[in-house]
């Protein structure tokens, strides 16, 4: 038992050692130059997928595209407290939650228009409409595998990351064309900005409570990552010719709710939720070097203009929602 485990180890510490490296890399770069540090590991990844093809390599990175990317969603769940749902206000949820669902159908639909897999859409509408990268990793991990969900994965997480960023540019100067105030652009921003770092960036530089309400209205859409998960696991469960069903409650997900329960009901000290948070955002930016590692960057660049298409207009279709519903919880 003991000499199968250390077997194991060995077999899967190169790979993952690799991971690590490029994603610790990514984090240096964004740190010094200010762009996301998931979209630096997907494309450094990417870059270096010539190492996935070492058998020595292969496992480790294979561990980590999905065990750590697990166990990073899982520990997302220390972000969130039902207090912070609660503090937003019941007509806040309920736009926050109507954008959410929306946007996810809409994409759907648009992308059966374009000829294109409901799934994709469910896909790229759920990383929209939620939080992003992090939303893109979490509803891939419980699709059936199929030999496009990576390419559509590392698209989606492009796309996202791309718009996120010019969001966070543009929707400042969209809350002052539109009057909004403090309060009122700081739900804006938190419930249409796609990344978590975008947002409070985009927040902050309109004031501190626009920062702050910015924020805790993002954390509102993370908390609904939970339920739409769900959703996709059960969606996919009655198709069965999609592939393997999804076990009903994987145990990623299972351990998301029990750190949201924690997190909302246990006085934690908060220099143990900031480092669980901290070691989400390592894991789940080493697993996305993971991801880059096993794509190939051929078939990424051949997507096609349908896809950029689809993840606009579910951004524009959020944006233009919530703009609708804000003067109505005023």
């Amino acid at each position: 038992m003991v000499s199968k485990f250390k077997e194991q180890i060995s077999t899967k510490t190169p790979g993952f050692i690799i991971s690590l490296t490029i994603g610790l890399a990514a984090s240096f770069l964004s740190e010094h130059y200010g762009a996301p540090a998931m979209l630096f590991a997907l494309l450094l990844g990417m870059a270096m997928s010539f190492l996935f093809e070492d058998p020595k390599a292969r496992p480790g990175i294979e561990f980590t595209g999905s065990t750590i990317l697990r166990i990073g969603v899982a520990l997302l769940g220390f972000r969130i407290a039902f207090s912070d749902v609660v503090a937003l206000g019941w007509p806040t949820v309920t736009m926050v939650a109507l954008g959410v669902g929306s946007t996810i159908l809409f994409g759907v639909l648009v992308a059966r228009l374009l000829g294109m897999s409901s799934r994709f859409g469910g896909l790229t509408g759920g990383a929209v409409a939620i939080c992003g990268a992090s939303a893109a990793l979490a509803i891939s991990a419980v699709l059936p595998k199929g030999k496009n969900l990576e390419q559509d994965t590392i698209f989606t997480v492009v796309g996202v990351t791309t718009l996120s960023t010019l969001a966070m540019i543009l929707y400042p100067m969209i809350s002052a064309f539109f009057g909004l105030n403090d309060a009122e652009a700081g739900i804006f921003i938190g419930a249409t900005i796609h990344d978590v770092a975008q947002v409070v960036g985009a927040g902050y530089s309109i004031s501190p409570e626009a920062g702050d309400l910015a924020t805790l209205t993002k954390l509102m859409r993370v908390a609904l990552l939970l339920p739409v998960v769900f959703m996709f696991i059960m969606v996919f469960r009655n198709s069965p010719s999609e592939g393997k069903k999804p076990p009903l409650l994987p145990p990623f997900l299972a351990a998301f709710v029990l750190f949201v329960v924690i997190n909302s009901f246990v006085p934690l000290p908060e220099v143990v939720t900031e480092n669980l948070t901290a070691f989400s955002r390592v894991c789940l930016i080493t697993s996305i070097a993971a991801i880059g590692l096993k794509s190939d960057l051929k078939k990424v660049m051949h997507v096609g203009l349908k896809p950029v298409l689809l993840m606009v207009a579910e951004t524009v279709w959020l944006a233009g929602l919530i703009l609708l519903c804000l003067p109505m919880i005023g």
